[in-house]
């Protein structure tokens, strides 16, 4: 097919990294701009896609503001993951392979982001999609479907039944509680409002506490004796997190894997990680992929299934098109429980 030589695209305005600052978008002017830029050619191991949805996840927030964990390239499309159709590849054979098929896709560090009419991912990170997958399953199929089916994984390896799961109404977080709840696990998640609490409930998390009632401390300290839980999911950070894991029991793990609090995490009891067998680690998801080649590749035909199925659902709340998401973009992010995609 002949490609045009230039695209729509949302370019980043901001080069490198810049000091924390809080985890919603207010505005999408400091951070990105509305701009045509020409169409990529790529490199031997790499795919052009033409986007037919882009998802906008926490971590491409953190990454336009300049605080995710690799540096913006000013002028660049942004954008971490979506779905679309492969109109060109390299010479690699392994990337030839792709050649017209329908794939999701991580961009990873390209440059060439998921927020415009073409991307370009190596062809490692693309999933070839089964037929009868939505656009919208598709285009967070990568980020969170992979992230909740490995870090469950961990759950599983460490055996206690029960577990925390901050920002429990997130897309992710719902992954999991489905997760557990056909395995009999308990997941304890924590929430910011009340009107999240049954949906979870329903969903299979054991229990549900709200941080901003006024009996959160003493509902948790109880939950925490009863299921007494190893291992604390962490998407926030900051002094929510850090109380929850000081009341936690002997031998438990905090894994971080997101920073939704731009506070500091203070690590009030050190001694436990002495006295009490205590651990912090993190979790990203493209250093599990590359450990774990045969877990990635079992996760992806599972997370597939499961949205073709039913089992798993990506709850929408908005789709944008390229044109109007400088506009509407920051408010749709700001309503609750659901995703919003960007259409080029």
């Amino acid at each position: 097919m002949t490609l045009p030589a230039e695209m729509d695209a949302l370019l980043l305005t901001g080069d490198g990294y810049a000091a924390p600052s809080p985890s919603h978008l207010e505005a999408m002017e400091p951070y990105v701009a509305a701009g045509r830029i020409g169409v990529p050619s790529p490199a031997a191991t790499q795919l052009l896609i033409k986007v037919s949805l882009a998802s906008i996840n926490p971590s491409d927030v953190m990454f336009i503001k300049g605080m995710y964990g690799q540096p913006r390239a000013q002028g660049q499309p942004a954008g971490f993951e979506g779905v679309g159709t492969v109109v060109a590849t390299g010479d690699d054979p392994r990337a030839q392979w792709f050649a017209g098929k329908r794939v999701a896709f991580a961009t990873g560090l390209t440059n060439w982001g998921s927020w415009a009419q073409y991307a370009v991912a190596e062809a490692a990170a693309c999933i070839p999609l089964m037929d009868g997958l939505r656009d919208e399953d598709a285009a967070a199929m990568i980020v969170n479907p992979l992230t909740a089916i490995a870090m469950f994984g961990i759950v599983k390896d460490d055996g206690a039944k029960a577990f925390i799961l901050t920002a429990g109404a997130s897309q992710l977080c719902k992954l999991i509680i489905g997760l557990a709840k056909e395995e009999g696990y308990r997941p304890i998640a924590i929430v910011r409002r009340d009107d999240q609490i049954a949906p979870l409930t329903a969903l299979g998390a054991a229990h549900v506490l709200n941080a901003e009632a006024a009996d959160y401390k003493a509902s948790l300290k109880q939950v925490l004796k009863d299921e007494q839980p190893r291992i604390f999911l962490d998407a926030v950070t900051g002094p929510l997190a850090t109380a929850i894991f000081d009341a936690m029991p002997k031998r438990a793990r905090w894994i971080i894997y997101g920073r939704l609090d731009a506070e500091p995490a203070v690590l009030r009891r050190p001694d436990h990680l002495i006295f009490m067998q205590k651990s912090i680690e993190g979790f990203w998801l493209t250093d599990w992929m590359r450990r774990n080649p045969e877990g990635r590749k079992q996760a992806v035909l599972d997370a597939q299934k499961r949205f073709i199925d039913g089992r798993w659902k990506t709850d929408v709340t908005a789709i944008v098109p390229l044109a109007e998401a400088m506009r509407r973009v920051p408010g749709e992010l700001a309503k609750p429980n659901g995703k919003v995609f960007i259409k080029p």
